[in-house]
């Protein structure tokens, strides 16, 4: 009972340190890495490059292979993804579907270090385990077509989650900068009262093969 309501706690700074944050034209020309946007929004004070939070949150903070609202999405190296990269879990929608809030994937406008709230990305592992995931990519409008190895998921404790209240009201004042959702062809064509997998499929075109690879990866194996 504790830990859900911490990750609820959690996840709603998620969207608030996001929604909240005014914008400034000094706010729009601050360019974010992943790790202390992370750091900033989860709390857990691992520092480094986002390839080593894994093997630093041993004996620090739990972890595991089960996505929750708050949590640490830890990616590996792969391709030109190098220094591997981490994500805030913002919300669950199934077992193998989530949102999540990172800095610097996507280039948006062109511009690279921008942070994107509420992002689909959708576990494509044969095993269902998350080890394997898709990612939205804005410039595309859809999900990349690259997949991306992770190690799993860390956990916020309650000090993490203190901490993140601290620098959630030292974000308001201090302008971050704020992306557009890239995740908004599922949000705002929803209709009330919708799950999470009718949410998915209502969103036209590239929501629509969203909702396929969902599908398919959620469906069950023939008899």
């Amino acid at each position: 009972m504790f830990r859900r309501a911490m990750h609820t706690a959690v996840g709603a700074l998620v969207a608030g340190i996001v929604a909240l944050a005014p914008m400034s034209s000094a706010a729009a020309e601050r360019y974010w890495q992943c790790v202390p946007f992370a750091r900033l929004v989860s709390g857990i004070q691992i520092f480094g490059d986002a390839h080593t939070w894994w093997r630093q949150a041993t004996g620090r903070y739990q972890t595991g292979l089960t996505p929750t609202s708050g949590s640490v999405l830890c990616f590996k190296p792969s391709g030109a993804m190098t220094l591997g990269h981490v994500a805030v879990v913002s919300q669950v929608l199934t077992d193998r579907v989530i949102q999540i809030t990172h800095a610097n994937w996507s280039r948006i406008g062109g511009t690279r270090g921008q942070i994107e709230r509420d992002v689909t990305v959708i576990d494509v592992s044969a095993a269902g385990d998350w080890s394997r995931v898709k990612v939205w990519y804005d410039p595309v409008r859809d999900l990349g077509s690259s997949t991306y190895p992770t190690y799993g998921f860390i956990y916020p404790d309650a000090q993490a989650a203190h901490m993140a209240s601290g620098q959630f009201n030292a974000a308001q004042s201090a302008a971050l900068t704020v992306a557009q959702s890239a995740a908004s062809q599922v949000a705002s064509t929803v209709r009330p009262g919708a799950t999470p997998l009718s949410i998915l499929g209502q969103a036209a075109d590239a929501g629509d093969r969203i909702a396929a690879l969902i599908q398919s990866v959620t469906a069950p194996p023939p008899r």
